[in-house]
């Protein structure tokens, strides 16, 4: 029987890709999910209550913390704890620092970083009491290492790495622990536009762009799957990772060992 049988775990931005996975993942081991997200929610409720665990939903937008804070609370009184959060809620935009809209910038600052912030402040004081908790905020290798075009992202990422060690070392001498994930490229749906883009640019076929997108970057030739980044969050969750605390934790085929 697993050992997170009966917790409950908030996972943002958890109606597809990475953060489905991660919530289907955790479900598998008997975890109740809170769902977030402005995608399918019908089909991620479908998906993860197959797994035979209670699912809620919460549309909280995650730019704003007023709606964050709500989305704990009703997490809390829900399922009468929250025990694991996943920040994986994420958006992208592109373009050169000269002429990145500073709309976009204060979007994906907001929401790739403030909103772990967030999630965060009003979710220890329950994990304090109960002595246990689990933090996993999903960065990116763009946490480790930089990438023309996406200082916003970069930016976001690098202070989700930040923040993650901060609040490991902050509770380092509780139940309570803190960690980040770095993957690579990921077949998201947000990864495959970009290879949409790619393949109509280049006047080549969709395979083609798939492959050159990852070996620009990723050695093994491979993207992650979200099913392995969910494995690793599984993990990251078990009495065996108890101390590995404020890690940032590559799954990214050998990008960053360049």
């Amino acid at each position: 029987m697993s050992q997170l049988k009966g917790k409950t775990a908030l996972v943002t931005g958890s109606t597809s890709g990475i953060g489905l996975a991660m919530a289907i993942g955790l479900a598998k081991q008997g975890v109740n999910i809170m769902v977030n997200g402005f995608g399918e929610k019908d089909n991620a409720i479908a998906q993860i209550k197959a797994c035979g665990v209670e699912v809620d939903y919460h549309g909280a937008d995650m730019s704003k913390p007023a709606e964050i804070a709500d989305l704990i609370s009703q997490t809390e009184k829900r399922f009468g704890s929250l025990d694991i959060l996943v920040n994986n809620a994420g958006i992208q935009h592109t373009a050169t620092v000269q002429d990145f809209p500073a709309a976009q910038w204060d979007a994906i600052i907001a929401i790739n970083l403030s909103s772990a912030f967030h999630t965060t402040h009003y979710a220890l004081p329950g994990m304090k009491k109960r002595n246990w908790g689990r933090i996993i905020n999903i960065a990116s290798v763009h946490g480790l290492v930089g990438s023309a075009q996406k200082s916003a992202y970069v930016a976001a990422k690098h202070g989700i790495v930040g923040l993650t060690k901060v609040v490991a070392l902050e509770n380092a001498q509780t139940g309570i622990t803190c960690n980040a994930i770095c993957p690579g490229w990921v077949l998201t749906p947000l990864v495959q536009k970009q290879v949409d883009a790619r393949a109509e640019r280049e006047k080549i076929t969709n395979e083609q762009a798939k492959h050159d997108l990852v070996a620009e970057k990723q050695p093994s030739g491979n993207f992650v799957t979200p099913e392995q980044l969910a494995a690793l969050a599984v993990f990251l969750c078990s009495q065996d990772a108890s101390e590995v605390r404020g890690a940032a934790w590559n799954m990214d085929g050998g990008w960053t060992a360049q």
